[in-house]
């Protein structure tokens, strides 16, 4: 464990010279006021509980000065020619490239993850950027003969208007990215809540969208210390058109209370209790490390992390060994020391909960193989932490523990593992490791982002599939369309089957083995047809290499009602079962692995169309 280790004169002083250059009041309207009444909070690094800086505090007053001001843009930004509005994008990704390095210690500070964490959100966050800037002169309409034959329909979409976007604390840049990004390109005006633990990135990127030469009014950023009192007038606003928020099923679901007078569009990313399982058969060092992706990152802090690992008892054993030894080089520290790969949890608050969790588990039977102790010292560090043999009525199988804890509970058959996947109020993710694709498909995992193959890969062109508890109104990304009444499950399947396998086939072999996927995927489509996976995206594929060329896009079934449901075989190009059939892309890891990524609100979520 790293985390007493001293900071450098010279890291000190680069680190005061960033903070001391970061916008500390509010963004309002294109420029930098003070809060109504004066008012600040303090903004306190998590490795030491030290404060870094403090920021205007806003307030009710302050809020209605944005929207505004807002309100006031919104017409000449929706009249900006779109391939302006995404030259400004293109201009803001430039940006965010080349002051990578101070966000990503920016973010380091304030939210404590390790630097190469923040590293790659920087790349990540600034993607959606450079994404919408292409995709804001792709906002097409519709022109269709009347069903009658009798005149022609016209639909053509406009900006929904002014948008509230309330971001959270664990993902500073990209959580704002992914909601800035295809509003401005949708040509909507945004007002930003940053979390009250993590604003300092979203002033920095403010900033730097500005100098991009974002219209005056456009963006307003309002840090505040008291949400609700900000937020609350604001959904009663009837200038306000739309609400995309990240953060806790709780909150939401007051959100869309509170938003509903107004029939507000709204975008609910909220939370997850993801479910990790083993089958026998799998490939346990894959598993091992698509376990160590889907709950190290960002040292657990992710809505997507693998939240109770169901391991099949004949493995459990070798699992919970091989695993624990990856955690033990979790080396826990100060998130800007480069010997560190765990940083300290947000605040004391989210540390408790965790320690809470972890220590009900253990007074009811679980073992702690690793960790499950708060070290000493400043900060608010937890370390890597494994806990095997938990009982069902544990809290940390129901309620999502936001932090390095790995949790190990056995089952005994196929089924049982499916049903301890599926005991859950939510559908965010989940993870599979097998051989096999049954489990896959047959509603293993609460529905929501279906994890199977081997190494994670993000793709901005897919949306997020949701169920349950864990959200509405995400849509795909990109220029993909979901149904709004048809909630989704995307399964995204990798190297399944005989991972090692020679794909050199002869034609007629690979004719025959591409009778046999097309079959296989028949299948995985049949639960669709009958209601078992309300699916609008599925991934498959181009069943590629050796001569089988053709792609399965005519599997098309449908629902009851005649809707259409596209199962689109985009990338499944893995080993499917013992087919041998290779080559291609792989999608999105091993049914582990992070999930491949999402935007919650798409140009299509913040247009409306007029006909």
């Amino acid at each position: 464990m790293s985390a007493t280790a001293e900071v450098t004169e010279e890291q000190s002083r680069r680190e005061r010279e960033l903070i001391a250059s970061v916008p500390t009041k509010l963004w309002v309207g294109g420029e930098q006021v003070d809060a109504e009444n004066g008012a600040t909070f303090e903004v306190r690094d998590p490795s030491t509980g030290e404060v870094l800086t403090s920021v205007a505090d806003a307030s009710p007053a302050d809020a209605a000065r944005a929207l505004d001001a807002a309100v006031a843009a919104q017409k000449g930004w929706a009249a900006t020619p779109a391939r302006e509005r995404g030259e400004i994008l293109r201009a803001v990704f430039e940006s965010i490239s080349a002051h990578a390095d101070d966000i990503a210690l920016l973010m380091t500070l304030e939210m404590g993850k390790a630097l190469a964490e923040s590293k790659a959100e920087v790349k990540y966050g600034g993607e959606f950027f450079r994404w919408f800037s292409e995709e804001a002169v792709r906002i097409a309409g519709r022109y269709t003969p009347a069903p009658a034959g009798n005149g022609r329909i016209l639909v053509t979409k406009q900006p929904v208007g002014p948008v509230l976007a309330i971001t959270p604390w664990n993902f500073p840049l990209a959580m704002g990215t992914r909601k800035i990004g295809p509003a401005l390109a949708a040509g909507c005006t945004i007002l930003v809540k940053p979390a009250s633990e993590t604003p300092l990135t979203m002033l920095y990127l403010a900033k730097l969208i500005q100098d991009a030469g974002l219209p005056t009014g456009v963006l307003s950023v309002l840090p505040t210390s008291k949400s609700s009192a900000v937020t609350g007038p604001l959904l009663e606003d009837p200038r306000l058109r739309k609400l995309t928020f990240t953060g806790s099923t709780e909150v939401g679901r007051m959100l869309v209370e509170k938003s509903s007078a107004n029939l507000l569009r709204t975008s609910m990313e909220l939370g997850g209790n993801a479910p990790f399982v083993v089958f026998d058969d799998a490939d346990l060092d894959a598993a091992v490390e698509g376990a160590m992706l889907a709950k190290m990152r960002n040292g657990g802090e992710a809505c997507t992390a693998a939240n109770r690992f169901h391991v099949q008892n004949s493995v459990r054993e070798e699992f919970v060994a091989k695993v624990t030894e990856k955690m033990k080089d979790m080396t826990l520290g100060r998130g800007s020391d480069p010997d560190t790969k765990l940083g300290p949890l947000i605040n004391s608050d989210q540390r408790d909960t965790v320690a809470e969790l972890v220590d009900d588990a253990a007074s009811k039977g679980a073992t702690v193989a690793l960790g499950g102790s708060v070290p000493d010292g400043p900060g608010w560090f937890y370390p890597a932490t494994v806990i095997t043999d938990v009982p069902g009525d544990a809290r940390i199988l129901t309620e999502e523990v936001f932090g390095p804890v790995l949790a190990v509970q056995g089952f005994e058959t196929e089924d049982d593992g499916i049903a301890a996947a599926n005991d859950t109020e939510f559908g965010l993710a989940s993870y599979i490791y097998t051989e096999s694709l049954r489990p896959c498909t047959t509603g293993g995992g609460g529905g929501g982002d279906r994890h199977g193959g081997r190494q994670p890969r993000r793709h901005l062109r897919r949306g997020r599939a949701v169920r349950r508890h864990q959200g509405l109104g995400l849509r795909p990304g990109g220029r993909q369309r979901g149904h709004r009444g048809v909630p989704g499950d995307q399964i995204h399947c990798a190297a399944l089957g005989s991972a090692g396998r020679s794909a050199q086939a002869t034609s007629a072999e690979a004719q025959q083995q591409h009778r046999e996927g097309v079959a296989l995927l028949a299948e995985v489509a049949e639960p669709l047809q009958h209601g078992h996976l309300a699916g609008v995206d599925q991934a498959g594929s181009a069943l590629g290499h050796a001569g089988a060329s053709d792609d399965l896009r005519h599997l098309r079934p449908t629902l009851d009602g005649g809707e259409d449901l596209r199962v689109e075989a985009v990338d499944l190009l893995a080993q499917l079962g013992d087919l041998g059939l290779g080559g291609g892309n792989v999608d999105a890891g091993v049914v582990g692995g992070v999930r491949s990524t999402h935007v919650d609100s798409s140009c299509h979520d913040v247009c409306r169309a007029s006909r």
